[in-house]
């Protein structure tokens, strides 16, 4: 590990915030909830339930589907497959379905690698007046909360067909008037500005790499990193991750050497998409490779000994699961379910911990002093947040999860391939 200790500057929770308006801590509007970093302000989330304790109610769905259920007030929108298509659900904090709406014609049934994502994996978003919804075959849709449809195009037709070995899974990002897509693929690269309320086209720009063959397939996403005043884009993929600037979609800085061309790996796709929040990004890659702490003022190139990175972990990133990071530390899922615990300032480790042994898709989530981390066999361990490991609880229920979890009005939401599971019950950390 590569680390440096620099001045770490601390920022108010206002100011963290308020670059994405005013988003009641109720709500979960977007993938990685109301800041963009998978962190709740919840209290008194459950720590413990099965399939018969603890289960506020559970509404059986069409089909599967990875993408995490948002809510806002009283209206949960999951996408999901239904049959041979691909369907918007809204779904009552009460658990009863409102309304379902065509997303995509075709495509559902099918499978990436037999048993993985299919093109129900983006996550909708919603600033509470509409909701957008993008599928893996490339349907963007812009819909009222009541299900009355605004506008939609199909992402290939506008930009050319997904080349791309196991499916299209970015989740666009909702900011201020503006979505923003990043499409990575053998077929083209492009990072794209979207007008919210037409679908049209601001600006695309093209993508530049040096990567070849599969490490071309991204399966992140783009985050909106902002500190409440500054704002810009971070993509992740075909080697590197890169900043760009929302006016106009320019380079502000680029991350290397997560794929050094001395031991080039041409199956390095990354998957987890990075973490930004207002004092730290952190930046991953893929099967064991390095991890990066940027600091949020980086410019240019940065590379291995750079004086805008924080620290560099060798080895040991997460493959799918994407970072998380809450009161100066990092928290890091690996697809094993070894959970790992770094000081944000200097990335020094505290902990590599086995969870649970499965397969993890589910990117870890905070709430109420607990780090929430769900594998693909229905099992989340609740883990207590801080330097020293401490599992509170091992749950399990009888289904399948890749979607990461989401939190609103006290409850966690858990969205497997058979059930939407709306979960209550004691649970405040110790």
């Amino acid at each position: 590990m590569i680390c440096c200790n620099r001045f770490w500057g601390i920022l108010t929770l206002l100011a963290s915030i308020g670059g994405v308006g005013s988003v009641s801590a109720d709500n979960w509007p977007q993938w990685r909830g109301p800041n963009n970093d998978g962190v709740s302000t919840a209290k008194n989330t459950p720590t413990t339930w099965n399939d018969s304790t603890n289960i506020i109610w559970k509404v059986k769905l069409p089909g599967m589907g990875g993408a995490t259920p948002i809510i806002w007030e009283d209206r949960i929108f999951v996408l999901s497959e239904d049959g041979k298509d691909i369907v918007l659900l809204c779904i009552s904090t009460e658990g009863k379905e409102l309304w379902r709406r065509l997303v995509s014609k075709g495509g559902g049934g099918g499978r990436a690698r037999g048993d993985e994502g299919n093109p129900a994996s983006p996550t909708p978003s919603t600033d509470g007046k509409h909701v957008w919804v993008f599928s893996g075959l490339g349907d963007f849709k812009c819909f009222t909360l009541d299900g009355q449809e605004v506008w939609h195009f199909n992402a290939q037709k506008r930009y050319g067909k997904f080349r791309i070995q196991f499916g299209m899974h970015s989740t666009p990002v909702l900011f201020r008037d503006r979505l923003y897509l990043q499409l990575i693929h053998s077929g083209g690269a492009w990072v794209i500005a979207l007008d919210k309320a037409t679908g049209k086209e601001i600006w695309k720009v093209k993508r530049e790499s040096d990567g070849r063959d599969e490490c071309e397939h991204s399966y992140a996403s783009a985050m909106m990193w902002t500190n409440g005043k500054d704002a810009y884009l971070v993509v992740h993929g075909n080697d590197y991750a890169t900043a760009h600037s929302l006016e106009d979609g320019s380079e502000i800085w680029r991350v290397g050497d997560l794929n050094p061309k001395t031991k080039y790996n041409p199956t390095l796709r990354f998957v987890a998409s990075p973490l930004v929040t207002p004092e730290l990004i952190v930046v991953p890659s893929a099967k064991s490779g390095p991890v990066v702490g940027l600091k949020p003022t980086a410019k240019g190139k940065v590379g291995i000994g750079s004086e805008y990175e924080l620290w560099r972990m060798t080895k040991g990133t997460p493959d799918v699961p994407s970072p998380l990071s809450y009161d100066g530390l990092v928290y890091l899922c690996r697809e094993n379910g070894t959970l790992i615990c770094l000081d944000a300032k200097t990335g020094k480790e505290y902990y590599a911990q086995r969870t649970h042994d499965a397969r993890y898709r589910a990117s870890p989530v905070y709430a109420d002093g607990k780090i929430y981390i769900v594998a693909r066999d229905g099992t989340t361990t609740v883990v207590k947040a801080g330097k020293t490991f401490e599992k509170l609880a091992t749950n399990r229920l009888k289904d399948e999860i890749s979607a990461s979890p989401a939190f609103a009005g006290g409850r966690l939401y858990l969205r497997g391939f058979n059930y939407l599971y709306a979960i209550g019950g004691s649970g405040g950390a110790e």
